[in-house]
């Protein structure tokens, strides 16, 4: 597994965490809010008021209320709970300020993509209407390898994206928080994601109405309370992710500190795999919509990445922030992907090594940190070399203790790289968290002391489930292009069964393929809808022009 997760890493510094990455999704959206004329402002009300419209007429099978809870389900996933976690993580706060760019110029991106869908979707022949970015590639770019590309990455995005990663926080949350085994949650919820699938769009569209705006408002009204228990550092917060946004943050409490790049890269990197603009694939959903105007529906779609990342993202951002949970130490049993033995003794206090540790974390090469390699002796549980040091998540681990079965391990292991080749062994300690664990100690505070964590949970279990739910709908209009409707049943069981087995399944391997699979969808689409520019803003302004008239 560790060589699967490395050669995943190795992938991604080529594609998500490539440095031009980040800079092509902001460019498509800056280049698109100013040849556009801001449509996060133009068009915000009529997305607002088309919204809760009850006379849409028009091809579909959705209304326009559905297809926004379809499309925000896919997207209000485990990326507004872990994934903003891991940003800061990564980052620092000034990744919450990237995040936020590409919220704004997100909106811009998602209004294109879903109009052109919506524009070019097709009638199949039991009636029902199939879209996404793979018919504009197909139809009016006239390329259909590109379509089909993309239609191949869907298909693999909805395991990588919409299915393992998802089901896994959830089996993670629930074994925490509940004692619930992994692989009871994954065949329990396996089994209610079967039934809902398994009735098409229209019940899947019944029940994201249903699930988006429970879950959306348990959530907020969670994370204000926290936020408002802590008042009083919420400017404090506030002030260091702007103050740090171009600059990097330094070192503080436990947190080595973070540079301006890596805050960039992360926090554009997450703010793409929380609200997906540019990937294309809520613009499948967005298609299923009843209206003869594409412009109008893609009007709906802008609200996306304002409800996903301006609002929720945000919330679970400052919850980390103001409570400081994101630069605290806390007691836990370490991912080997995330521990690293390194040689010599480095103390947190000491400025010039957390400088030098900071440069080692963030990939600058004017650093002497060196991995360990060879035998580490414990005894009673502790190590008694005193010429190492264990950095787990981003931090010096503290009080470290090894365990063999639960019970103190004395004796040897045996150490290659920085890396723990013993598997027999489990290593525990103080550290830095991420991802859905920072979360969730995060919540666990003020006013939701000792409730905290279940919120977290129960919010994991309703934004996870509902993501596989739509994901796996884009998935199956996917297989619908590429392979016709007798693929479908397929699809879904094999979706199904993957859901499942995602439960056990190790997290860091999860989370790595989920940042390449996206990838591969949001590429081809940036290409096509910058080869479409012309025609959207055509499009947009007959649609002005025709409403003007009927005035």
């Amino acid at each position: 597994m560790q060589e699967i997760n490395q050669f995943l890493l190795l992938l991604d510094q080529y594609l998500g965490s490539a440095w031009y990455f980040p800079y092509l999704l902001l460019a498509t959206g800056l280049f698109f809010t100013i040849y556009l004329s801001f449509p996060q402002f133009k068009l915000f009300r009529l997305g607002c008021r088309r919204l809760f419209s009850k006379n849409s007429s028009g091809p579909g099978e959705t209304s326009h209320f559905q297809a926004l809870s379809t499309a925000l389900s896919g997207t209000v996933g485990t990326g507004n709970i872990g994934g903003v976690a891991l940003a800061i993580y990564l980052g620092g706060p000034a990744a919450l300020f990237w995040m936020w760019v590409t919220a704004f110029l997100g909106m811009a991106t998602k209004y294109v993509e879903v109009s052109l869908s919506h524009k070019y979707r097709e009638r199949l022949a039991d009636g029902s209407v199939s879209g996404g970015p793979m018919y504009y590639m197909r139809d009016r770019l006239k390329s259909p390898k590109l379509a089909a590309i993309f239609a191949l990455a869907v298909v693999i995005s909805s395991f990588g994206t919409g299915s393992m990663p998802q089901i896994n926080n959830i089996a993670l949350a629930m074994e925490t928080t509940f004692a619930i085994p992994n692989y009871v949650t994954g065949l329990v919820l396996a089994s209610l994601l079967g039934f809902v699938i398994l009735g098409g769009i229209k019940r899947i569209a019944q029940v994201t109405s249903k699930i988006v705006p429970l879950m959306a408002g348990v959530y907020v009204m969670a994370s204000l309370l926290i936020i408002v228990s802590h008042y009083e550092n919420i400017l404090p917060s506030l002030q260091i992710v702007f103050a740090s946004a171009f600059t990097g943050t330094a070192a503080t409490g436990g947190f080595l500190g973070a540079s301006f790049a890596y805050a960039f890269s992360r926090g554009v990197n997450r703010g793409l795999f929380s609200n997906e603009a540019g990937a294309g694939s809520s613009a499948i959903a967005h298609a299923s919509a009843r209206t003869k105007q594409p412009i109008e529906e893609g009007a709906v779609a802008l609200l996306e990445p304002f409800i996903d990342t301006l609002i929720l993202c945000t919330l679970t951002g400052l919850v980390i922030l103001a409570t400081g949970s994101w630069q605290q130490k806390h007691l836990n049993t370490f991912d080997r992907a995330d521990m690293y033995v390194i040689e010599g003794q480095y103390q947190s206090p000491n400025k010039s090594e957390q400088q030098a540790l900071s440069k080692w974390l963030n990939k600058q090469n004017d650093h002497d940190i060196r991995l360990y390699s060879g035998q580490l002796n414990v005894d009673g549980g502790a190590l008694t070399n005193e010429k190492v040091t264990i950095i787990n998540a981003r931090s010096i681990a503290e009080q470290v203790q090894i365990t063999h079965n639960g019970a103190p391990y004395s004796g040897s292991v045996q150490i290659i790289d920085g890396k723990l080749v013993d598997s027999d062994v489990q290593v525990s300690g103080l550290s830095l968290l991420h991802s859905t664990a920072l979360t969730a100690v995060a919540f666990n505070q003020g006013w939701l002391t000792g409730f905290g964590e279940y919120v977290v949970a129960i919010c994991i279990l309703l934004f996870a489930f509902s993501s596989s739910i739509s994901w796996s709908y884009y998935g199956d209009r996917a297989m619908v292009f590429l392979f016709g409707s007798r693929s479908v049943v397929l699809y879904r069981g094999c979706y199904v069964l993957g859901f499942f087995l995602a439960a056990i399944l190790d997290t860091t391997f999860i989370w790595n393929l989920a940042a390449i699979t996206i990838v591969f969808m949001t590429l081809p689409n940036i290409l096509a809808i910058l080869c479409l520019s012309r025609e959207m803003r055509q499009t947009q302004t007959a649609y002005h022009k025709h409403n003007k008239e009927e005035q």
